[in-house]
């Protein structure tokens, strides 16, 4: 691959959450974004099947993809659960391997927590 393709050992990668419906993600993705937890959020809608309580459930959801630094992925998870309304909500994170050198200094740039404000 070449070099302006790959930044090998960058902690890049894709967080998926699910959410129950399209008003939710959007929500929830603008408060991502907001605090810098994600540097973009694709939505999309799915039809999800999955055991609950058991019984097996048929849902459509929406489908979070966070482009994200998974340095922040414990900051992630909190967030993602201090806003989200399932008890077990879905948060998996998924490496990236190479992407655009272009496009993961931007998403390098939209990860940085913002400054803490001198007390």
């Amino acid at each position: 691959m070449p070099p302006s393709l790959l930044r090998p050992g960058q902690p890049f990668g894709l967080v998926l959450v699910t959410i129950d419906s399209e008003a939710n993600a959007q929500a929830l993705a603008q408060k991502l974004v907001e605090a810098r937890l994600a540097a973009c959020v694709s939505l999309a809608p799915v039809q999800s099947i999955y055991r609950w309580q058991g019984a097996i459930q048929q849902e459509r959801e929406w489908q979070l993809t966070l482009k994200t630094n998974l340095t922040r992925l414990e900051e992630i998870t909190q967030f993602i659960s201090q806003h989200h309304p399932y008890d077990v909500p879905e948060i998996i994170a998924l490496p990236l391997v190479a992407g655009s050198v272009a496009y993961l200094n931007w998403l390098a740039e939209q990860t940085q927590p913002p400054p803490r404000a001198e007390a």
